[in-house]
C-alpha cells in the first residue's frame, strides 16, 4: 500500500539506521539511496513534510502529516500526481486507520496492542480483508 511505504520512509528519515545515507538534523534531513534517489523530511511543530525524487524514473512524490493529540492526518501525491489520504486515531491500546489510496479506493483497519502481542485487521484498498497476530515468536 502506497501510504504504508511513504509513511515508512518518513519514519526511516528520523531513525538511526538511515544515518549512513542521510545528513541534516532531527528536524530537517535529506537521505540518498544507492541509486541516487533522494527524499527530504522536515519537521515543524506537530507537522512533518516529506518529499522524494526517483533518479531512475525522474518522478517525485510528497506527503504531509499533522498530529493533533491522538490523531494523525496524512495527505500526499504519488509519483503520477494522484492524491491520497490517511487518518489514524489512537484510543487506548488500539489505533484505527482509514483513508483513500491514489486510485480513490478506500481502506480501513485497526492495530491493537496487548502486551507483547499485536493484532492487525482491516480491509485494504482492493477490498481484501486481512487479519494477522504477531508475538515475539512470529506472526500468524
Amino acid at each position: 500500500m502506497k501510504v504504508s511505504i511513504l509513511a515508512g520512509l518518513a519514519v526511516l528519515a528520523f531513525s538511526g539506521s538511515a544515518a549512513a545515507g542521510c545528513y541534516g538534523t532531527g528536524s530537517y534531513r535529506t537521505c540518498t539511496d544507492a541509486n541516487g534517489s533522494t527524499y527530504t523530511t522536515q519537521k515543524i511543530g506537530n507537522s512533518t513534510y516529506t518529499s522524494g525524487y526517483n533518479t531512475q524514473t525522474g518522478s517525485s512524490w510528497n506527503q504531509s502529516t499533522q498530529r493533533i493529540g491522538n490523531n494523525s492526518y496524512t495527505t500526499g501525491n504519488d509519483a503520477q500526481g494522484n492524491s491520497w489520504s490517511s487518518n489514524s486515531q489512537r484510543i487506548g491500546n488500539t489505533t484505527y486507520q482509514s483513508g483513500y489510496d491514489s486510485n480513490g479506493n478506500s481502506f480501513s483497519g485497526q492495530t491493537r496492542q496487548n502486551g507483547s502481542t499485536t493484532t492487525y485487521s482491516g480491509s485494504d484498498s482492493k477490498g481484501n480483508t486481512y487479519s494477522k497476530t504477531c508475538t515475539a515468536y512470529g506472526c500468524y
